[in-house]
């Protein structure tokens, strides 16, 4: 069986687009909206062929309407692009993101498969790297053979103590400096983390057009183009919710 594991689309459509995978089952792990411009097609797109979905902190964030501010980095940008994202959806639209559930089991081809956006402890807002002694207790107890996660914008796998994580990174905003859409398809037993390129200046043209902050305008289009936003940022003391003093944030108001 060949399952198609997607994340992070915050309203790319462009990049959502590009996916052309051929799968069975296609499982989506949170993050439709915000930040892009393009919220309302890939609500639509994973609404008709997702086989499941969860929801992410964005999803939740839109389809509640929860207000948020912020100085710097990505809590700027959702600040900055949240009430234009609400006034672009339907009513429809958002029950849609309020209905998803925030985490999913299922069973594929004889695999359990647990989804969710961000870890089993915290299934919206816990930031969860590539590393063993992290998601150890975070595994504990549970059995399935696969853990399917969103949330950091980096892919990875990882396998601990029988179990296999995997997340495959965020189709519409990647933050290591590659601009491609990033996506991950599971066939049989083999795992791909992929990334396929996408017309990036049709996603740039929606930006500069929409009624975004400028500031804003200019933080996406640098990451869209895979450019030096996070060093800038890091410059000035503000990316990705880390102070001047090196001193990190809570976890949660880092990956807003």
């Amino acid at each position: 069986m060949r399952v198609l594991l997607l994340a992070d689309v915050h309203g790319n459509w462009a990049a959502l687009e590009a996916v052309r995978e051929s799968y069975d089952a296609c499982l989506f792990l949170g993050d439709l909206v915000d930040y892009g411009p393009e919220s309302g097609p890939c609500i639509e797109w994973v609404r008709r062929r997702a086989y499941a979905a969860v929801r992410g902190n964005h999803d939740h964030g839109v389809a509640q309407n929860v207000e948020v501010q912020g100085v710097g980095g990505f809590r700027f940008l959702t600040g900055a692009t949240r009430p234009a994202t609400v006034a672009a959806l339907t009513a429809d639209q958002r029950r849609y993101l309020a209905d998803m559930p925030m985490s999913r089991m299922l069973t594929l081809a004889g695999k359990r498969f647990l989804l969710v956006h961000a870890t089993p402890r915290d299934p919206l807002d816990e930031y969860a790297t590539a590393d063993p002694n992290f998601w150890a207790p975070r595994l504990a107890g549970l059995a399935v053979d696969y853990v399917c996660v969103g949330h950091t914008h980096q892919p990875y796998t990882l396998q601990v103590n029988g179990i296999t994580v995997i997340n495959p990174g965020s189709v519409g905003l990647c933050r290591d400096g590659d601009p491609r859409a990033a996506y991950a398809v599971l066939d049989g037993n083999d795992i791909q983390l992929k990334r396929v390129e996408y017309p990036v200046e049709r996603t740039v043209q929606a930006v500069q057009a929409s009624g975004f902050d400028p500031t804003a305008k200019q933080m996406l289009v640098n990451i869209y183009r895979g450019g030096g936003f996070l060093a800038q940022w890091a410059k000035n003391g503000h990316a990705n919710g880390v102070p001047a003093n090196g001193q990190p944030k809570a976890a949660a108001a880092q990956m807003v």
